[in-house]
Order: C-alpha cells, then structure tokens, then sequence
C-alpha cells in the first residue's frame, strides 16, 4: 500500500495486483490498474504493456516470476534481499530497510506525506503489551492488514 502511496505522490502511473479480497484497497489507494494477484501476472502486464513496465516494486515476493513484466533496461526493486541471480536484462535492487534508517531528509519527507495524508497509516489492531504473543501469531498466520501495534 505504501509503494502504491507514494509512486502516485510521484506522479507514476501504478499497476499493481491483488488478491479478489484486497481489489478494493489497492484501488482506494491509489493504483490506475489492478491486475489479479498469483500466475500469470507477468502476461497479464504485458497484454496491457506489451514492452513492458519502466520499474516494478515486488512487496508480493515474486521475484523471478515478475522479471517478465519489465522491458529490458527496467529496474525492479526486491524486498527479502532477493538480488535477481545476475541477470543483466532487468536491474534488480534489493531494498533494506534499514539501510535507510538514519536518511534523516528522507524520513521527514514521510513524517510530511503522513501529516499531509499522502501516506495514509493503517493499523489493524491495537493491543496491550501483555498480548504480544497474540500479536505474534497473528502476523505468523499472514492475512493482517495494517500494522499491529502494542500499547504499553
């Protein structure tokens, strides 16, 4: 949600996909198209952009599988460290987060975008801190939209 976010803030025009369960979110959050989450994503891209998208930002963990959606000299960002296995068609760039934590100009940008409700924060749950092991196993089992936050 917060790719989607912030490359509309930029001005780019967002593909994204999703679950038949999330279309409504992806789409109240900004993206111009939504493809169906799972196989056959990449083709389905490229029926609408037969060259293929400029950039990709890969939050689903595709990795290898979404490369074919982006034209030659693309870039694609990873998360999880995955660093595209040397291939030269597509520049793949692994994005860790806390490579960027003491870009201080950086993260004011965000404090601003959020103040501005560019970025929109979604929490789905506020639970006290005795209840941390319930907020474990809740993100364990996959499925939690927004973020789980511990009230001390």
């Amino acid at each position: 949600g917060y790719v989607i976010q912030l490359a509309k803030a930029d001005g780019i025009t967002v593909v994204a996909d999703a679950a038949a369960k999330d279309r409504e979110l992806v789409e109240r959050l900004g993206a111009d198209v939504v493809l169906p989450r799972g196989e056959g994503f990449s083709e389905a891209v490229r029926e609408r952009y037969p060259d293929g998208v400029d950039g990709l930002a890969d939050g689903a963990v595709l990795n290898a599988a979404a490369l074919p959606a982006v034209k030659d000299g693309g870039r694609m960002a990873t998360v999880r460290g995955w660093d595209g296995g040397g291939r030269d068609r597509v520049t793949v760039v692994p994005v860790r987060v806390f490579a960027h934590a003491l870009e201080w100009e950086a993260l004011d940008r965000l404090r601003l975008q959020v103040e501005e409700g560019v970025l929109t924060l979604r929490v789905a749950d506020v639970l006290p801190a005795t209840q941390a092991g319930e907020a474990h196993r809740r993100l364990e089992a996959g499925g939690v939209r927004g973020r789980l936050v511990l009230q001390f």
